[in-house]
């Protein structure tokens, strides 16, 4: 057993920085998870607004993924549709100075539901409106990250549900300041074979997102991912940024689940 200050440690002193989304965190004020993931080891907490990138600094943490989206705007309507590309621009072009006056590296982007559109249309929709905020977010130095979310289980009629679409979408948009969100959760549920698709594909990946499978419970003993096995093998492609644990706690004491996944994902 580890003490408690080995403990931190180790997550504080491995390969990875580490990250959690609020959201999953429903019932804990944004103050007590600040302190929480502090003393945890955590960098930060992520899928804030900027209302809110302010309160996790008090606690020397970052956002590691903004939220910016509003309006109605978010995974089911965003970059696939033409008609959305105006108010999504302008929705980018307020947030990007924001998020670098704050010292916010990443802004997430979704693709939108598909609602009759192939694939082929999807990519170029998500290409042409991307291409709009783009060449602002590289002068900023900003991030933008679409998320690859399953549409089996969670998010019936996704676009952007499997990695080779991600992926081609990266090629078309040709910006090495846009890249995917890699959850883990999501793509097991869709395709499997989760290594060797990091591996493959790490150069088109900026950050990733855990998850117990099936359930999107603690990632434990039960489920079907081997998470010290998929960390390592994302360390050794080099990777320098950060795992948000995104899982839901099903337990009573959720902190201690948060604890217990961070040190889990800590090599």
């Amino acid at each position: 057993m580890l003490r408690i200050e080995e403990e931190v440690n180790h997550v504080t002193k491995g390969k990875i920085r580490h990250s959690v989304c609020k959201w999953c965190y429903k019932d804990i004020s944004l103050e007590e998870l600040s302190a929480a993931s502090s003393e945890i080891g955590l960098s930060s907490i992520e899928l804030l607004g900027p209302e809110q990138w302010k309160v996790v600094n008090k606690y020397d943490l970052t956002c590691a993924v903004g939220s910016v989206l509003k309006d109605g705007y978010g995974i089911a309507n965003c970059f696939n549709r033409k008609a959305h590309h105006a108010d999504l621009e302008d929705i980018y072009m307020e947030a990007i100075p924001l998020a670098k006056k704050a010292g916010i590296q990443t802004l997430i982007c979704f693709s939108g539901n598909k609602d009759g559109i192939d694939d082929e249309e999807g990519l170029e929709n998500c290409r042409i409106g991307l291409q709009r905020i783009m060449p602002v977010a590289e002068k900023a130095g900003i991030n933008i990250m679409m998320e690859l979310l399953n549409s089996k289980v969670n998010h019936p009629d996704y676009q952007c549900d499997r990695t080779w679409w991600g992926v081609e979408l990266c090629k078309r948009v040709g910006s090495e300041n846009f890249k995917l969100l890699y959850d883990i959760y999501h793509m097991q549920i869709m395709e499997g074979d989760v290594i060797r698709t990091i591996q493959d594909n790490s150069s088109f990946i900026g950050h990733y997102h855990t998850g117990g499978v099936p359930g999107r419970a603690e990632i434990d003993e039960t489920q079907e991912l081997n998470y010290p096995a998929i960390v390592k093998a994302i360390a050794d492609t080099g990777y320098q940024g950060f795992i948000g644990q995104e899982f839901i706690p099903k337990k009573a004491d959720k902190l201690k689940s948060l604890k217990a996944a961070v040190t889990l994902c800590s090599v």
